[in-house]
């Protein structure tokens, strides 16, 4: 499916830890002008903070995008340190996040248009259960295994 150049795809993107750092999980979902989910990633990222797992989530997505050809992208993130770390409100201190930033930096630069806004948790469910489903079937073979 190639992207359409004018019209604007949406990206949520979200990350889990359980303990912070713990068990870490993210997700992704990327929506067609449409409204509709092109895509729904998620990735067990083993031990991690979970900034370290938003900025995953983040460039997971990213690259994605890119891949389905996306030029006009709107990223909505609960996570409002890495959004602000993004626009340019917070420097990135941390040492593990500074390549994360970098990396996602990056990325968005490759696409023509890109806002990055801070939503309340309940406007990104569907990204942060794909988060916690990379933990929990992460366990389960864990478990089984």
């Amino acid at each position: 499916m190639a992207a359409s150049p004018q019209e604007e795809w949406l990206l949520q993107v979200d990350g889990a830890s359980r303990g912070n750092p713990g068990e870490a999980g993210c997700g992704a979902v990327i929506y067609d002008p449409g409204g509709r989910v092109v895509r729904e990633l998620f990735r067990y990222l083993g031990r991690a903070t979970n900034n370290v797992a938003e900025y995953r989530g983040l460039i997971m997505g990213l690259e994605e995008a890119l891949r389905l050809g996306v030029k006009r992208l709107r990223v909505e993130s609960d996570s409002e340190l890495m959004v602000r770390q993004l626009n340019g409100v917070y420097r990135v201190k941390h040492e593990k996040l500074i390549p994360l930033f970098q990396k996602a930096t990056a990325l968005l630069r490759r696409l023509e248009t890109c806002h990055i806004i801070h939503v309340r948790r309940e406007h990104n469910r569907v990204a942060d259960e794909l988060a916690n489903r990379a933990i929990d079937e992460s366990q389960q073979k864990a478990f089984q295994g």
